[in-house]
């Protein structure tokens, strides 16, 4: 790992994750999160305020960038329940099966390599009762907006630690273990369109 992919990225992407718009998004979906959580993509702690300490047993945090815990520890400390780290990838999450009661994931799929194995280890490692809370960006419905997604993609995933545009995030999460429970979607007010459409959710998964 390059000196500009370990301590570059990770501060473009805490100002980027920190913006208004995705706070707000963090508002409505975090605190759906309960019992012992799974949270894929800790980054630099953005989710932990937004928690509900009366739902929360205990977080785990996947990240396979370190530096983005020592970023995170600030959040950490300011929550009344107990954070765990863990150094991994989502596509081999180190836990036991069916270890979790909610898996959450805000914006990690758009830089996951394999985003469909990580939702598939999200399905391992949650109890069956457990379910996803997910919100992410990714492809547009627009066909001019997605057409510019993947002209610009190339660029903007080599800038931002492998960032990916144009993902289709409701075929990932409803194609790999997880039936959908309920999905909202909008382009983010105050966010360029080939960044800003967001898909937000819950899924369980299938039996």
């Amino acid at each position: 790992m390059g000196l500009y992919s370990r301590f570059v990225v990770p501060r473009l992407v805490t100002c980027a994750c920190g913006t208004k718009p995705i706070v707000r998004q963090r508002q409505k979906v975090v605190p759906q999160a309960e019992g012992r959580i799974l949270e894929i993509g800790l980054g630099a702690g953005h989710n932990l305020p937004h928690y509900d300490p009366r739902s929360v047993e205990r977080v785990v945090g996947l990240d396979p960038c370190v530096e983005s815990w020592r970023l995170a520890k600030p959040r950490v400390r300011a929550v009344p329940f107990e954070v765990e780290f863990k150094a991994g990838s989502a596509e081999e999450i180190p836990a036991e099966d069916a270890s979790f009661d909610t898996v959450l994931l805000t914006f990690s799929l758009c830089t996951i390599p394999d985003p469909a194995a990580a939702v598939k280890e999200a399905r391992r490692v949650l109890r069956p009762s457990g379910k996803l809370v997910f919100c992410e960006h990714g492809e547009a419905p627009d066909a001019s907006v997605a057409r510019w997604q993947a002209r610009i993609n190339p660029i903007w995933k080599r800038l931002l630690g492998g960032c990916n545009l144009n993902r289709k995030i409701i075929e990932i999460i409803d194609g790999n273990g997880f039936q959908l429970d309920k999905v909202d979607q909008m382009y983010l007010p105050g966010t360029p369109r080939v960044a800003g459409y967001n898909v937000w959710g819950t899924a369980r998964p299938e039996a």
